[in-house]
C-alpha cells in the first residue's frame, strides 16, 4: 500500500515558491523539480490556493507565488490544505456484531484515529515553511 505523497509534494512546491520570492513560477518548472506530471502540481496548487497559501495567475505571464511570507505558513496549514482522508481506514464491511471485538473495534479505532490526527497537526504546527528553508540551506 503506497503512502500519500501530497503533503511532501506540497511542501516541496511551497519551498520552491519561497525561494523564487515575488516572481511567479510555472507549474512545468515545479513539476521538473518534483519529478512529476504538471497536472499533479496544478491540482495541488488549486488546493493551496483555496487555503490562501498561494496566488496563481493564468496566461503567458502567469504562474504561482506564495500568498504569505514563509514564516507565516505553518506546516499544519499545508497538511490541512492537501491531505484528504485518514491515516488509516476501517474495514469496509461491518464486523460481526455478535463478537465482542467486532462490535467495539470500529469505535476504538475511530477514537485512536482522532488522537493521531490531533498529534500530527500539533507537531506540524511547530514548524513553518521558513523552518524548512533554513533546513535546506
Amino acid at each position: 500500500m503506497a503512502a500519500n505523497s501530497q503533503f511532501s509534494i506540497a511542501v516541496h512546491i511551497l519551498t520552491m515558491l519561497a525561494t523564487a520570492g515575488d516572481e511567479r513560477t510555472k507549474s512545468d518548472y515545479l513539476a521538473q523539480s518534483v519529478n512529476t506530471n504538471p497536472v499533479v502540481i496544478r491540482r495541488l496548487l488549486c488546493n493551496l490556493q483555496e487555503a490562501d497559501l498561494v496566488a496563481s495567475h493564468v496566461g503567458a505571464s502567469g504562474g504561482t507565488r506564495l500568498a504569505q511570507k514563509p514564516e507565516n505558513i505553518k506546516l499544519s496549514e499545508i497538511y490541512k490544505a492537501v491531505v484528504t482522508g485518514d491515516i488509516f481506514s476501517l474495514h469496509p464491511k461491518t464486523p460481526n456484531q455478535d463478537c465482542p471485538v467486532g462490535k467495539n473495534i470500529a469505535a476504538v479505532l475511530c477514537g485512536l484515529q482522532k488522537e493521531i490526527d490531533k498529534s500530527i497537526e500539533h507537531k506540524l504546527a511547530e514548524y513553518t515553511l521558513r523552518d524548512v528553508l533554513k533546513m535546506i540551506e
